[in-house]
């Protein structure tokens, strides 16, 4: 099964396998080794052995000359040294047959070697510490040392073998254990590491079929968490977004419904002759018409823009220049309104990163909103001034820059980047918004008065495109109000470097 639980339990019992052998192994034959050494040393220092022998030759004849006569051969184990097939019928010991022997002198030097092999040679540090001292049951001193080779496992006794034979089966079977208990811990820790991929999953089915709510739970190793809120992210970023696609078309559809249903009504007029055919009835069907440009043009912009592939032809902007401009081409509309309208900008305003045509928008639809809800009598101010943001994100107007304390533009520690910014505000004297409605103010088709008609209200998108912008170049934009009041809407731009 291609299955990542399977995998990861093959996986478990492949590395318990392999550990297992890497260990058994190596203690499989290490004990076999020590076995017989142990065997080798014992039988060999048992009473009535071959060391005592030797120990007895060396008192009788005071040196080791002639031993060949009784090590010739070799040694065995656990009997008296002599005639071997009379040995073994007597003495039936640990190890069968003879074994090869060297015999050194105390200070080391080969007195003998039943393999043949020159003697006077001396024995190295490693054989000396295998070797067995034999000592003067007189005196307890060294008068020399005996290295014997270690006997084959063919050469050892019924019971020798037998315990190998048992110590190798439990070996093997706590191996087989092991991997078996590998196996099914495996298998559940598998089952349990794989658990939320497959939540995760069924989750992402659901989520193929449109249903945003799915959420998961954030539990397990830190990776899992990540991955699950990660996916609870994006679950929430495409709910978020579905809720706007299904408003935006609600949106679209009833803004889209009254210029239509004038046009078909007007027309259906004229034709039938309810209304005659002329250029005043013709004006208003264009009318009409410009409205229906207007809503979808303000749609495609603000399209482009959420999505990011609006065009912006970003430089060094003189900012002062652009505020004079738009303000100025309200001004007939101000004065045939009855409504003040004074431009503020401090004495030199640093240029701005930003796309003139775009500022200049900015500016007209706020500019444009203002004027809407200022009734005749009323005044509106626009000004432009700089400060500065810290390391730390605190504000620092330059002099009396900003009209306003800092802390009234709500700019939360981090919204802006350290250096300097301009700041563009737009004040009025009009009704002022209601506390409930300005979270929602630059939210599409969004209108505090909902009396207000698209002749006398806009399209509903004017400050929804204006944030979507002022974020495109960097900045940030906010509106505080006091209902009766008037507000004062904002907008932050970064001076060009």
């Amino acid at each position: 099964m291609n299955r990542l639980w399977v995998r990861l339990t093959l996986a478990f019992a492949l590395v318990i396998l392999v550990a297992v052998g890497a260990i058994a192994i190596p203690i499989n034959q290490a004990a076999g080794v020590r076995f017989r050494e142990y065997i080798t040393r014992s039988g060999m220092m048992a009473s009535g052995s071959g060391m005592e022998q030797l120990a007895a030759y060396y008192q009788r004849q005071g040196s080791w000359e002639g031993v060949e006569s009784l090590l010739a051969g070799g040694v065995l184990i656990g009997r008296p040294m002599g005639n071997p097939w009379q040995d073994r019928e007597r003495f039936p010991g640990m190890v069968r047959g003879r074994l090869d022997a060297v015999l050194a002198d105390v200070r080391g030097r080969v007195v003998f070697d039943s393999a043949g092999k020159d003697t006077g040679r001396q024995l190295g540090p490693a054989e000396l510490d295998n070797a067995l001292p034999i000592t003067d049951p007189s005196d307890g001193r060294v008068i020399g040392y005996l290295l014997i080779a270690l006997p084959r496992p063919e050469m050892l006794g019924t019971l020798e073998q037998s315990f190998l034979a048992r110590l190798r089966n439990v070996l093997i079977v706590a191996g087989a254990l092991a991997v078996g208990l590998g196996l099914i811990v495996g298998a559940i820790l598998s089952h349990n590491l794989t658990a939320p991929l497959r939540r995760l999953t069924d989750a992402a089915r659901a989520v193929a079929g449109r249903d945003f709510s799915q959420r998961v739970e954030e539990r397990g190793s830190a990776e899992i968490v990540e991955v699950a809120h990660a996916f609870n992210e994006m679950t929430s970023a495409l709910q978020e977004a579905e809720t706007l696609r299904q408003n935006l078309m609600a949106d679209v559809a009833h803004e889209l419904r009254t210029p239509l249903t004038v046009l078909q009504g007007n027309l259906r007029a004229l034709l039938d002759d309810v209304y005659p055919l002329e250029k005043a009835e013709v004006a208003r069907l264009y009318d009409e018409t410009r409205l229906l440009g207007r809503l979808v043009e303000d749609l495609r912009e603000l399209a482009l823009a959420e999505a990011g592939q609006l065009r912006l032809n970003l430089q060094p902007t003189d900012a002062a220049q652009v505020i004079e401009a738009t303000v100025s081409t309200f001004a007939l509309v101000a004065e045939e309104k009855g409504v003040g309208l004074n431009v503020q900008v401090i004495e030199g305003l640093p240029a701005v990163q930003a796309d003139p045509d775009r500022l200049a928008q900015v500016l007209r639809n706020l500019l444009g909103n203002a004027l809407r809800h200022t009734p005749p009598g009323g005044h509106i101010r626009v000004s432009g001034s700089m400060f500065r943001v810290s390391g730390d994100g605190a504000i620092q107007p330059f002099g009396q820059a900003l009209r306003a304390k800092p802390e009234t533009f709500n700019l939360k520690p981090g919204a802006l980047a350290p250096g300097e910014w301009v700041i563009v505000t737009i004040e009025d004297t009009g009704e002022g918004i209601p506390p409930e409605d300005l979270p929602y103010i630059f939210d599409r088709f969004w209108r505090t008065d909902r009396s207000r008609s698209r002749e006398t209200g806009g399209s509903g998108l004017g400050l929804t495109i204006a944030r979507q912008l002022v974020q495109a170049q960097g900045g940030r934009i906010g509106v505080q109000s006091e209902l009766g009041h008037g507000s004062r809407f904002w907008f932050t731009l970064p001076v060009a470097l």
